[in-house]
């Protein structure tokens, strides 16, 4: 049964995915949740924390711990937010900008190896197909 299942091949999908993720990527101990957060911070420079939690689809608890932890890598920097001083916006630091450089490159590459059997317009075929996936809880 379970060859036959979408969710069951999504899944084995997925560990395959997050297995090169960290071959490709682990002497950066970043995750690929990680790394998103870092592009959106990057595309959103000054992005509230409650912003970012919708943004990367979690709740503001996990948001909290997760920029917690790359506030102390010196990733990212909490400051007060402009017309908000109870809130805290979101940039990366120097070492942010430099790390996340470092990893789109890697990103790039691990998406190579993603695709590598798929034609170009099975790739645009996947792509769109997982988007019809639960739409409404995206």
């Amino acid at each position: 049964m379970l060859p036959s299942l979408a969710g069951y091949q999504l899944r084995l999908a997925q560990i395959a995915i997050f297995r090169d993720f960290a071959e490709g990527l682990g002497e950066f101990d970043v995750t690929p949740g990680l790394f998103g957060i870092l592009v959106i911070i990057e595309a959103n420079a000054g992005l509230k924390q409650t912003e970012l939690a919708r943004a990367a689809h979690l709740d503001r608890s996990t948001v909290v711990s997760v920029i917690d932890n790359l506030e102390r890598r010196n990733l990212v920097e909490r400051r007060p937010a402009e017309n908000d001083r109870r809130s805290n916006s979101l940039v990366l630091t120097t070492d942010g900008i430099a790390l996340l450089k470092k990893l789109k490159r890697r990103v790039q590459d691990h998406e190579k190896r993603l695709v590598e059997h798929l034609s170009e317009d099975e790739r645009t075929t996947l792509v769109s197909l997982l988007q019809k996936i639960f739409p409404e809880h995206r």
